[in-house]
């Protein structure tokens, strides 16, 4: 079950979800992020630090480098590297001539090196993402994806769906749907539910929070999750 847990994280901060959106031309986002999740096989999480270059017009070039840590239930906690993700993000559609922005966000992780914190082989994503504004406070994005392995019993598909609502000028909050099918032999599919957020403290300083529970095989998938970030833009 904690293979399950340990999986590398896949998430557009602060959803699961990701959207083609990418970092303008010769810019920068920064996250330190932290997050986690409680199954019934224990806890684990990350905290680390998502870095994004606007390297051209639509293409997003992106590392990230996470510690994490295991706690099974009944035993002992263990830290280590996780898996370290390179990844290109390029938006090859946009809104205003198609009525969506359509990105591909190929990662690759690293092998974590260790068998009890991340995952100790390479894997490979293959996503596609989308996006609509509706007005100037709604938007929804998402699309799916499958992680490959090289081992097939390990390899699993992803979808979700993000609604959000621009509430204040500088707060946004949205809800997200997020499906996943099983990702190792023994282990089940998750379904999950979220809410999150994201406030402006100003035009560098950003706060992110999310947190979901599973909807489907809730006790050994996901009882309750979180992840929290300050985001640096400049």
């Amino acid at each position: 079950m904690l293979i399950a847990l340990t999986r590398p994280a896949l998430a557009g901060p602060p959803y699961l979800s990701d959207d083609p959106e990418t970092t303008d031309y010769k810019h920068y986002e920064i996250y330190t992020f932290s997050n986690g999740t409680l199954a019934s096989g224990g806890t684990s999480g990350e905290t680390g630090i998502d870095f994004n270059y606007g390297a051209a017009p639509d293409l997003q070039l992106t590392a990230t480098l996470p510690a994490g840590f295991d706690h099974p239930t009944g035993g002992k906690t263990t830290f280590g590297l996780g898996n370290i993700e390179l990844a290109a993000k390029y938006r090859f559609l946009h809104q205003d001539a198609v009525g969506w922005d359509v990105a591909i966000f190929p990662r690759v992780f690293l092998p974590s090196g260790s068998n009890t914190v991340g995952d100790n082989r390479a894997s490979l994503l293959l996503p596609i993402w989308v996006q609509r504004d509706w007005t100037s406070k709604w938007s929804t994005f998402g699309g799916g994806g499958c992680l490959l392995s090289g081992q097939s019993s390990r390899d699993f598909c992803l979808a979700g769906g993000v609604l959000t609502y621009q509430v204040l000028p500088k707060l946004q909050i949205g809800t997200e749907f997020f499906h996943q099918t099983a990702d190792a032999v023994g282990t089940p599919p998750s379904s999950s539910i979220g809410v999150g957020f994201r406030y402006d403290l100003t035009d560098t300083y950003h706060l992110l929070g999310y947190v979901r529970r599973g909807i489907q095989n809730t006790n050994e998938t996901n009882q309750y999750s979180w992840y929290g970030a300050v985001l640096f833009t400049f």
